[in-house]
């Protein structure tokens, strides 16, 4: 007998897979449990992947290649197991895995998979919030359910609808269709805006822009989970007034993680914020044993990650000097030595008069002692040297392994990103000359020296492609 609650059609979805990449991993498996007023049926198949399965999946699902060689391929079940999720709220753990790999699939045949996805993690968080784990193994021993075969499609589509009457007999029907509607409810957008992009907008961590009519921009941001951070903009009284007003296309780029995030916002808002034209460092040159002298150094003549002597990153010599006057006064330096004064030989610069310079312009400290101050305060503007052979990579996955970027630097200048080894060779074979931008160096430093971060050493560049 089908419960009173079940007043809209259900579908329990599992898949088995080559890995957790939906870029370049296939569907192993399929199982479904459907549900509606009609009853509960199974329906599940074994997917030719097209692919070997590697050892590990092997052992997991227990699924072998002799298995799945005379398995239809997916373009063969497309049209039946599209049919049988038509007007059905999709409902999976982990959602975002099962339907961005079937929408992966989907898309290799040319079809744009939709369908109003409901994610059991999700839904346990709101219902339990008092707990703190969530994961399928979790909910079964919590709730007192048991499956057959774990890491089967079937199996565990099957754990997935006891779940759902588990939560319904213990917290009542009502509880459970209010967070239900909430999770599922349709996004709502602007007239003029596709409303295929709140489907679209995926639940990863991500970088976006905001156009206006003519393609400008408006608004650039990041977040965690970008359609969630893009939605917030429309939500409410927002969608009336400026900036939301005034959308009429959403430019956005997922990521694997927090780190290519960042990057990629830097890289849109350079549209609204250039680098600066006269970005300058200091170059310290030892001018005669023991006495130093600074030189601006602008954007064309600057080598960062090259030049063992360069302090500081400015957006205009003014800035720079005023930098430099500051140094000065807090460690009693010589304006006039640091060329930020002009005075006639053996004459006191006018620092020696507020007590701020020592003397050293007249032969009342020894210039040792002047230079050695100038070095110290000096140290901690110092632009790190590349400290690798070539360029690298910055390898980051998303938490549930299916997406993994390589973000491709060398000498702090950013390359760009590939998903997979074909990409990388393609963007080291047609590598491009890219501007240093301070941005991305200080978030670089960031990262490599607090996160997990794996980092691929690649093979180095010809020379003529040394960006500047």
């Amino acid at each position: 007998m089908i419960p009173d609650y079940i007043d809209q059609p259900l579908v329990f979805i599992d898949l088995e897979t080559t890995g957790a990449n939906f870029v370049r991993d296939r569907i192993l498996e399929v199982g479904l449990v459907e549900v509606d007023q009609d009853g509960v049926r199974e329906w599940s198949t074994l997917v030719n992947p097209e692919v070997s399965v590697t050892p590990f999946i092997q052992g997991l699902t227990g699924i072998d290649d002799a298995m799945v060689v005379d398995a239809p391929r997916f373009g063969a079940i497309a049209s039946e197991l599209r049919e049988r999720l038509r007007g059905r709220i999709f409902i999976a753990h982990n959602a975002r895995f099962d339907y961005g790999f079937l929408k992966a699939e989907f898309a290799r045949l040319g079809i744009d998979f939709r369908s109003t996805v409901l994610c059991t993690v999700k839904l346990s968080r709101k219902l339990y919030p008092q707990h703190h784990r969530h994961n399928l193994d979790t909910l079964m021993s919590r709730h007192n359910i048991g499956a057959e075969a774990r890491h089967r499609a079937l199996a565990d589509a099957r754990v997935l609808w006891d779940l759902w009457q588990a939560w319904h007999a213990e917290l009542g029907s009502p509880a459970v269709s209010a967070v239900t509607d909430a999770l599922t409810r349709p996004a709502k957008l602007p007239p003029t805006l596709d409303p295929a992009l709140a489907d679209e907008l995926p639940d990863t961590h991500g970088a976006y822009a905001l156009l206006d009519v003519d393609g400008a921009t408006l608004v650039v941001g990041k977040g965690t989970n970008l359609r969630q951070k893009v939605l917030s903009h429309f939500a409410d009284a927002r969608s009336s007034q400026p900036p939301a007003s005034l959308v009429h296309h959403v430019e956005w780029r997922g990521a694997a993680g927090e780190f290519g995030a960042r990057l990629q916002e830097i890289q849109l808002q350079r549209r609204i914020r250039p680098l600066p034209a006269e970005l300058c460092t200091w170059r310290l040159d030892e001018e005669a044993p023991g006495r130093f002298g600074l030189e601006l150094a602008f954007a064309d003549t600057m080598q960062p990650g090259v030049d063992d002597n360069l302090f500081g990153l400015y957006g205009t010599p003014k800035e720079a000097r005023q930098a430099l006057r500051k140094l000065a006064e807090a460690h009693f330096l010589c304006p006039a030595l640091l060329g930020l004064e002009s005075v006639k030989p053996e004459k006191p610069c006018a620092a020696v008069k507020t007590g701020q310079c020592r003397g050293v312009c007249v032969g009342k400290e020894d210039l040792s002692r002047h230079s050695g101050r100038l070095l110290t305060a000096l140290a901690k503007l110092k632009l790190k040297v590349w400290p690798h052979a070539g360029p690298v990579a910055l390898v980051e996955r998303d938490e549930f392994g299916m997406q993994e970027d390589f973000h491709v630097f060398d000498r702090w200048c950013y390359l760009g990103r590939a998903r997979n080894d074909e990409e990388l060779h393609q963007l080291m074979d047609d590598f491009k000359t890219n501007a240093f931008d301070p941005d991305i160096y200080r978030l670089f430093l960031k990262y490599i020296q607090g996160s997990k971060l794996r980092l691929l050493t690649l093979p180095a560049r010809d020379s003529a492609g040394v960006g500047p």
